[in-house]
């Protein structure tokens, strides 16, 4: 499962509007008829429109300064994996709206005197069911030399064409033809490359989220830098913060016990933050496991991109051998957001 929390921002700033990024969702439903298309979803409402949404979502900006952001887009991300588990898109909407309202249980703040309820929160979740090559996914890295030469080779035919240099188009393009079949990644024959549709479910969520509440009183900032906390403002004793940590483990949680899925080792939002704080002890801890989990643990970090040679039968082997490789491959497979939140 990767999640990420952001604030929308345009040109370097906060955007003064929910327009561009609505529009932005809307791009699959451009390809698609009347019928197949599908509109925005929240806690209580199906086939809502994009300019209800912007027009909702701009009329909840009250006393905001142009240094805040006005909105948030969160998106869930399920690996392939979890789809696997899910029937219909449906399961996945409903699922949305059971983790939106933990995401409310994880603000430390109080609205008239109580804790944030779900009801509190005005957000608008779209679902996509496209993704594409980035340029940071590990197939499009390790297909790089050969689109390079590929582009060097093209070019080279452009100079031919224009009568800048000599040489045979023909030539050249026999061997543009040889490096994409050397390519290491392809799908249906064709080199994978950024832009490249991803195949298989890729279902996937967007989510709109208000900055101020559904009474447009109090702001409610997932992107607080205060995990949970209390400050004195104006005399006055007021909580503060948003605990990421508990939404991101909570969101893994509930899709666990939704759906009967049996999470892994490496898939699991505690393994990784184990990674980034204490690798040696996330190694110790992935050596330990059973052979049975372990075999699947090596399964879905090669699926990440991990090269690993061979699956490390024991601690000792594990921590002087592949420590080191290991650890590089792990944390590019984080940071592309492969395992990871």
């Amino acid at each position: 499962m990767y999640i990420s929390i952001s604030p929308q921002k345009s040109g370097g700033h906060y955007a003064s509007s929910s327009a561009d990024y609505v529009r932005y969702l809307e791009k699959e439903n451009e390809l698609r008829p009347d019928e197949e298309k599908e509109n925005f979803f929240n806690a209580s409402h199906d086939d809502i429109l994009p300019e209800s949404v912007t027009k909702d979502i701009d009329g909840n900006t009250a006393k905001l300064k142009t240094s805040e952001a006005r909105f948030y887009a969160i998106t869930i991300n399920p690996s392939a994996r979890e789809l696997a588990n899910i029937s219909t898109k449906d399961q996945l909407k409903d699922y949305t709206r059971e983790l939106m309202k933990s995401y409310a249980s994880c603000f430390n703040r109080e609205i008239d005197g109580r804790a944030v309820q779900p009801s509190d929160i005005k957000y608008y979740a779209k679902l996509e069911t496209q993704r594409y090559f980035k340029g940071t996914d590990w197939q499009v890295k390790e297909n790089q030399p050969c689109a390079s030469q590929i582009l060097a080779l093209k070019n080279q035919q452009r100079k031919i064409d224009r009568g800048e240099e000599q040489g045979s188009i023909t030539k050249l393009q026999k061997q543009i033809d040889r490096l994409e079949q050397q390519a290491p990644h392809k799908i249906n024959g064709l080199r994978i490359s950024q832009g490249m549709a991803k195949p298989g479910n890729q279902s996937h969520i967007h989510i709109i989220v208000s900055r101020k509440d559904a009474s447009n009183r109090y702001s409610l900032s997932p992107g607080s830098k205060y995990k949970a906390s209390e400050v004195m403002m104006n005399g006055k004793l007021v909580k503060r913060g948003f605990d990421r940590d508990r939404f991101f483990a909570s969101a893994e949680k509930i899709f666990d016990q939704k759906f009967q899925f049996q999470r892994n080792y490496v898939e699991s939002y505690a393994s990784r933050k184990l990674f980034l704080k204490q690798p040696k002890s996330y190694m110790q801890q992935l050596a330990k496991l059973p052979t049975a989990q372990k075999k699947l643990a090596f399964q879905i970090l090669r699926q990440s991109g991990l090269r690993i040679p061979a699956i490390p039968t024991n601690q000792v082997q594990l921590a002087v051998k592949s420590f080191n490789q290991l650890r590089k491959g792990i944390q590019t497979a984080i940071k592309s957001s492969s395992i990871g939140y």
